[in-house]
């Protein structure tokens, strides 16, 4: 398939608030808006938060407050949550503030949704306590969500106020098959957290794909990708700056977690090669380089997997160097036929 014959697809924003070595939560947040009016301004669709608790360098644990934050700062890109951890709160609380983002800014709110905790066991239980094993009911409370913010709750005991009748975009966030699997038997777009679980992406969304069922909400299957996107004029550059996100991925995998760093020139001087090798699996789905190299990368990853649309996540320590990725990017995505 040439180049010329891949129609364009929406291209979003994934943002963690990640906190910088010298740098504060405070400095994450304008950065996290900086970067969410570039978007807006580059034609970017979506621009998502992930929450996350537990995490000296991860700021964004009180992701509905920062959404409105990001949202208020915006005029007209989505914004929502990529995703929320639903097992970490009751449906209603979540149909009560995502309902009120909605109010505020109507029409420019998603709503996604995973059942991981984002955090460890321990610092799960601190959230949960007695509801520990909330997982164990992420389809029901699905439902129970999708009922608070729909009209048809108005003769129900219990209602969201505000939320109901919002009717906002849900979609199914996971890494695996029982994600996708659900998603499909809901009839929800499914996005798939290719960016640092890659293992199963390829089977989850066949499965998705097989076994999906048109609903209210969507009538044909509709898969996100999230990947790893390090932008530079040249692939040299882009190497060299690809170094901060390694590091932050080993820090994942020995458990030794810092503010993300900034780039070095010789990382194998750092970590071991088993280190090396556990990271490289979770950053298979990665796209550096300059504009070349990522466009025929995207083609390549495109006809594989015939994904609708891409969200990105771009660990660069450097803000001006972050978003100058994200800017060069946006160009490789609008070089594809159709696409001004």
């Amino acid at each position: 398939m040439d180049q010329e014959q891949l129609s364009p697809i929406p291209f979003s924003v994934l943002d963690l608030a990640v906190v910088a070595e010298g740098k504060t939560p405070a400095d994450a947040f304008a950065q996290s808006l900086d970067l969410a009016r570039e978007a807006e301004k580059l034609g970017y669709k979506r621009f998502w938060m992930a929450e996350h608790h537990n995490m000296e360098h991860v700021a964004s644990s009180a992701t509905s407050v920062l959404l409105s934050y990001i949202a208020g700062g915006t005029t007209s890109i989505r914004v929502g949550s990529g995703g929320i951890m639903l097992p970490n709160h009751t449906p209603l609380i979540v149909a009560e503030q995502f309902g009120t983002l909605a109010t505020l800014y109507p029409g420019r709110i998603d709503l996604g949704l995973g059942r991981a905790p984002g955090t460890d066991q321990t610092t799960a239980l601190a959230i949960r306590r007695e509801r520990f094993h909330a997982a164990d009911s992420f389809p029901e409370d699905i439902r129970e969500l999708q009922s608070f913010l729909s009209d048809d709750n108005s003769e129900a005991r219990v209602r969201a106020f505000p939320g109901e009748g919002t009717n906002i975009p849900i979609f199914l966030l996971g890494s695996s098959t029982f994600s996708a699997l659900l998603a499909a038997d809901y009839g929800l777009p499914y996005a798939f957290a290719s960016h640092f679980a890659p293992r199963e992406f390829l089977r989850a969304v066949r499965l998705y794909r097989e076994n999906f069922k048109p609903s209210e909400y969507l009538q044909t299957p509709y898969v996100m990708s999230c990947i790893n996107v390090i932008a530079a004029p040249t692939d040299e550059e882009a190497e060299f700056l690809s170094s901060s996100m390694k590091l932050m991925f080993r820090g994942i995998v020995t458990g030794l977690r810092r503010p993300l760093q900034p780039p070095v020139k010789n990382i194998d001087d750092i970590w071991t090669e088993m280190e090396r090798e556990a990271v490289y699996q979770m950053l298979a789905v990665s796209f550096i380089g300059g504009p070349e190299s990522l466009r025929s990368g995207i083609q390549s990853f495109r006809e594989q997997t015939g994904v609708d649309e891409v969200i990105v996540s771009s660990n660069i320590y450097d803000h001006q160097d972050r978003l100058r990725s994200y800017r060069l990017f946006a160009e490789v995505m609008k070089s594809f036929a159709g696409t001004t």
